[in-house]
């Protein structure tokens, strides 16, 4: 499995740990939506998309099934975050 492109949506909310969406192109076949950019306590981290159960509580819709495969997610975003930060200060 190969990340073939990574799209962020960039955005400053006050108040707000989350600070982007991005989505996720797979092998050029497959996509997913939806991973939240966080700013934690430790620094950035990504929260896969989830959804609320009739409990209450969040379950994922899709996520990796490895620490390996979740690194490559979370280096792929963090990355290109990284990169839509510098080009909107350039402006």
């Amino acid at each position: 499995m190969k990340i073939t492109s990574v799209n962020v949506r960039k955005f400053e909310k006050e108040n707000s740990r989350m600070k982007g969406i991005a989505s996720v192109l797979l092998d050029d076949s497959f996509i997913v939506h939806d991973i939240r950019i966080i700013d934690g306590d430790n620094g950035l981290f990504i929260a896969m998309p989830n959804r609320k159960t009739a409990t209450g509580a969040h379950r994922d819709v899709a996520h990796p099934i490895n620490s390996e495969v979740r690194k490559m997610f979370e280096d792929a975003i963090l990355e290109a975050y990284e990169k839509a930060e510098v080009e909107n200060t350039a402006e």
